[in-house]
């Protein structure tokens, strides 16, 4: 089987000659490298015998590598770039639990961060989980909402990047949140998202009930909407991609042909096909062989 492996580096760990000679003497019949960009990322094709997985490639180079902040993936070469992506919002595209900045700044923080800890852990279920800590910010105003989101969210680097340069190349690319949609209707533009989906608050009075409409946008409905984008675009499973960092995101993660842990909960990153733990989402361009010169601004 023809496989691929990525390596990336980052900010603060260039990725040597070094590194790809030495992941190169470990793999049988590896090529030479093909730098994808200068420092950052190379690719290295071999061919895996009969019966040996990727998943067991990474593990050995994992244990190569131990130490070494940079990241890496072993995928077939066939369909790597890919013409769908569905992202998470929540500590993916953005830095922050949203629900976390709203809360603490209702002066509740510590008790719904420590809600959110364990549904993204997997620990406690996402449904009943968000509507504990929504009911929590009952008598929130609408313009406490806007005041987070203008000081609070930052955009995760590489994300523009990361939809600019897919979308350039024919690629759809969908935001799905277990959030909110007076955040991802902000973050979905302001990134360059062809769309969005997320959960809806409800108001009263320019206030929050404490209240989430039904149904609960969580791990199916994210899965059924890679679904539907997937078969509403007639592509085959092999060519998407999916994103995220919790475990509501591990059942769409699974569902794709490339599903991505980017710095993730533990659980997370143990059952994705990829990971990336050290770069940013410049990362998912690398991992589809994009060149430097290839993304867009």
């Amino acid at each position: 089987m023809s496989l691929v492996l990525t390596l990336i580096g980052n900010a603060a760990t260039a990725l040597s000659a070094a590194h790809a000679e030495t992941a190169s003497a470990a793999l049988p019949g590896a090529q030479s490298p093909v730098w994808l960009a200068p420092g950052l990322a190379c690719d290295i094709a071999f061919d895996a015998p009969e019966g040996e997985s990727s998943a067991s490639h990474v593990r050995k180079l994992r244990a190569l590598f131990a130490g070494v902040a940079i990241d890496l993936a072993v995928q077939p070469i066939t369909d790597r770039r890919k013409k769908l992506l569905v992202a998470d919002m929540d500590s993916t595209i953005i830095g922050q639990e949203c629900i976390d900045e709203l809360a603490d700044h209702f002066g509740i923080g510590p008790r719904i961060a420590a809600i959110t800890e364990r549904a993204m852990r997997g620990e406690i279920d996402f449904e009943p989980a968000l509507r504990e800590r929504v009911g929590l910010l009952r008598g929130l105003p609408l313009a406490a909402l806007e005041e987070v989101y203008r000081d609070r969210i930052t955009e995760t680097p590489g994300g523009r990047a990361l939809i600019a340069t897919m979308r350039a190349h024919g690629a759809t690319c969908a935001l799905v949140s277990g959030g909110f949609t007076f955040f991802t209707e902000r973050v979905s533009a302001a990134v360059g998202f062809d769309s969005h989906q997320a959960n809806q608050l409800v108001f009263r009075d320019g206030v929050l009930t404490g209240e989430v409409t039904d149904p609960i946008l969580g791990r199916q409905a994210k899965i059924e909407a890679l679904v539907a984008l997937r078969t509403q675009l007639g592509l085959s499973a092999a060519e998407t991609m999916a994103v995220g960092d919790g475990a509501n995101d591990l059942g769409m993660i699974a569902e794709a042909g490339l599903g991505v842990a980017f710095h993730a909960k533990p659980v997370v990153a143990e059952a994705a096909g990829a990971r990336i733990d050290h770069g940013d989402l410049t990362a998912l361009l690398y991992l589809q062989g994009y060149r430097q010169s290839e993304i867009s601004a």
